[in-house]
């Protein structure tokens, strides 16, 4: 593990980014350049460090990620500047330069979507052995562009030609959800929700919100909604502007594609149009890493409530009810659990729930993809506690209260887009804060025993904060990074705070909960049998078991067999006490 606190020596920092790259000094030189274009191999090699750095890169930092003399460097440098690939900066750092956007629109325009998806529509056909789809917007309807059947295809006429529902299809609402608000509305006008089976969704607000989910998802799936006995998922395919420009499907019979094969196949259309688009690049929850044996590791776990959740998180020890509450963000349900039973109620809620507490005066709070929540468990019903006005294309996530009853939470943008997730604080009187601008991911949030640290985690930039917290005002200073990750060691996520000042997070494609000392240095590693341990909590009746929630969100199917209790919560003895939890106090 590797972790920041405070600035990094040079070294450390061409350490990190070469591994980051997969390049280390000189090996630029390990491959052998086609005879005659020795000068242009350095040049576009130097052009790719620079496009796959994550941030702009110095002068000293190419030359000893690429092996090159300075003055060979420097006099490539300025060709590709005067060619506008590369820019410079007036602090010296170099990134890519506005020619390059010129030429990705010519090859935008000049793309054909058909050639690029056949591979993928193959690959897709044997690896599910049902039908691949490629469609594309026309007249309201998605047009079949291309199609690669089954040896036993459905026969419903619907090859290549044939057109499908916007609102009834998975394609369709792939692409109606990542469609701008103009765009949307444009779309819409003439394509009435209209009813084809009991499955179709023809109410407008559940319908919105449905969008919402699959874009949180990232992928859509459609239960006979159309057609009686056909179930589907597709993931869109965006271009450089991030706008749809076409969809790509797996479809068969509702006895063969289950809906929980659906989820398990969600990961592979993903990866599918972002092949067909060449985005290869991937974005935070798309990927599990291999699995990484630790050196400090231990197995002690047990899994104390066998579930299958989308994206288990927020776990919260019910310490009156003696029992664990936590939340599905993307079933969305809240979860009551019996960890000595396994017992486990699932309460379906109307809205994508990224955190729910207990009420001092009774009842709960939870917040959502629209705000703060009153939730009854008994029914599900929601009702409007506090709405932040800028809250339209992102939704909440982590939160928890501090120890005067203040309810805290951040969030991130629904499709996870950096720069647009904020912390707020919701008062007891009502009042609700923005605390923070410009976050990634806002996620796990915790303090020490005596209130004066508050940490939270960024897990876009896989980094843990933490601030001085005045306990009796709210107010936070003094931001600091605590810890930080490598791209290959996982992203931190949902957290808890010990009596003793240590930090566990759980490491989101990481296999593990880690133990970070007051200090930001990690002194235990808890292995796990599943890719993405999600958040973590004392409970117990002494506080002293920590809770472990997870994700099966698009883990592949080769993912799930290795890692079938994705998605449960399991529970380890630590020994250690962690600090009481608080609920809401307004």
């Amino acid at each position: 593990m590797h972790y920041t606190n405070g600035n990094n020596k040079m070294k450390d920092e061409r350490d990190a980014w070469g591994d980051a790259l997969g390049v280390s000094p000189c090996n630029v030189q390990k491959k052998v350049p086609v005879p005659g274009t020795q000068a242009l191999w350095k040049g576009l090699s130097i052009l790719k460090i620079i496009a796959e750095a994550p941030s702009s890169v110095r002068f000293s930092q190419l030359m000893e990620l690429s092996g090159q003399p300075k003055g060979t460097l420097h006099r490539i440098l300025q060709a590709l500047i005067e060619f506008r690939l590369v820019r410079v900066d007036a602090e010296q750092t170099y990134t890519l330069g506005t020619r390059l956007f010129e030429m990705a629109h010519k090859v935008w325009n000049d793309f054909d979507l058909r050639g690029a998806a056949e591979p993928e529509l193959i690959r897709l056909q044997k690896l599910s052995n049902e039908t691949s789809r490629l469609g594309v917007f026309e007249d309201n309807s998605i047009l079949i562009i291309d199609q690669k059947e089954t040896m036993n295809p459905l026969r419903l006429e619907l090859g290549v030609g044939k057109k499908l529902q916007l609102h009834a299809s998975a394609m369709g609402k792939s692409m109606l959800a990542h469609l701008s608000p103009s765009d949307f509305s444009s779309a819409m006008v003439n394509c009435p929700l209209e009813r084809f089976t009991a499955n179709t969704i023809i109410n407008e607000a559940e319908f919105m919100r449905h969008l919402d989910l699959v874009k949180a998802r990232g992928y859509a799936i459609s239960v006979e909604e159309q057609f009686v006995g056909v179930n589907s998922v597709a993931a869109p395919i965006l271009d450089n502007a991030g706008k749809p420009i076409g969809s790509v499907s797996i479809a068969g019979g509702t006895y063969s594609l289950t809906q929980e094969r659906l989820h398990s196949l969600g990961r592979e259309v993903i990866e599918a149009a972002r092949r067909i688009s060449g985005h290869v690049g991937e974005s935070f929850m798309s990927i599990a890493t291999k699995r990484q044996p630790t050196k400090s590791g231990n197995n002690n776990w047990e899994c104390v409530v066998a579930s299958e959740s989308f994206l288990g998180e927020g776990p919260h020890w019910n310490d009156e009810l003696q029992r664990l509450e936590w939340v599905d963000i993307l079933e969305p349900a809240a979860h009551i659990s019996n960890p000595e039973t396994g017992e486990d109620k699932t309460i379906h809620l109307p809205e994508i729930v990224g955190a729910m507490v207990p009420r001092r005066r009774g009842g709960h709070v939870a917040v959502t993809q629209f705000g703060y929540r009153t939730v009854d468990l008994s029914t599900g019903a929601m009702l409007p506690l506090a709405t932040p006005s800028d809250i339209e294309g992102c939704r909440f996530n982590d939160g928890k209260c501090d120890a005067k009853g203040r309810f805290w939470a951040g969030t991130l943008a629904l499709d996870a887009s950096p720069g647009k997730g904020a912390l707020y604080c919701l008062e007891e009187n009502g009042k609700l804060t923005k605390v923070l601008s410009d976050l990634h991911i806002s996620n796990g949030i915790g303090w020490n025993a005596d209130s004066t640290k508050m940490y939270l985690t960024d897990s876009g930039e896989k980094t843990i904060y933490v601030f001085d917290f005045e306990l009796s005002s709210g107010l936070l200073s003094n931001r600091q990074v605590f810890a930080q990750l490598r791209d290959e060691e996982g992203s931190p996520d949902g957290l808890t705070v010990d009596m003793e000042g240590g930090v566990w997070s759980a490491i989101w494609d990481g296999w593990r909960v880690v133990r970070f000392d007051q200090y930001g240095v990690i002194d235990r590693v808890i292995d796990l049998p599943v890719p993405r341990p999600t958040s973590c909590a004392f409970g117990g009746k002494d506080l002293s078991t920590l809770y472990i929630t997870s994700a099966r969100i698009r883990l592949s199917s080769e993912a799930l067999s290795e890692s079938p209790l994705s998605g449960s919560v399991f529970a380890v003895e630590t020994g250690i006490k962690g600090v009481p939890i608080n609920s809401f106090a307004g």
